[in-house]
């Protein structure tokens, strides 16, 4: 396993230096929507801790995660009128991993929608704008 890159892009949005359409945030997790979605609404949630996959990381830490994105999850699905939702998480290059910090994919799923591929095309920033509003007024509640 490589050692944790301080330079990913999910470290640089940790620490302000690139902006995101935030829609939650507590003292070990940042949620975020992708701006390469698969479906509307889809969220990327990360721990706080340097982690580079689910086995560079502590029980408790991923505890926690996991807890958030449980939380997170039928929210987003209610929020946005969703079906049901899909649950995503890579480990390696090989498996699809392309950011080297741990992130669980949400995945807001409807009836009869194909999901886009992973990682290909940009979202309009003006609708991750309005979803993520939306998205993040219902997990404030």
């Amino acid at each position: 396993m490589a050692a944790y890159d301080d330079d990913n892009i999910f470290a640089k949005i940790l620490r302000g230096e690139i902006p995101s359409f935030k829609v939650y945030e507590d003292d070990r997790s940042f949620a975020f929507l992708d701006i390469m979605p698969r479906s509307r609404g889809h969220t990327l949630v990360i721990p706080k801790v340097k982690a580079t996959d689910l086995t560079d990381i502590g029980h408790d830490d991923l505890a926690n995660l996991m807890s958030v994105v449980q939380a997170l999850s039928p929210k987003i699905r209610d929020a946005l009128g969703a079906e049901g939702f899909m649950i995503q998480q890579f480990n390696g290059a090989a498996a699809g991993q392309t950011v080297f910090h741990l992130h669980i994919h949400i995945i807001p799923r409807w009836e009869g929608e194909s999901l886009k591929p992973h990682g290909t095309t940009m979202a309009d920033k003006d609708e991750l704008a309005e979803t993520a509003k939306i998205v993040a007024a219902a997990l404030a509640d």
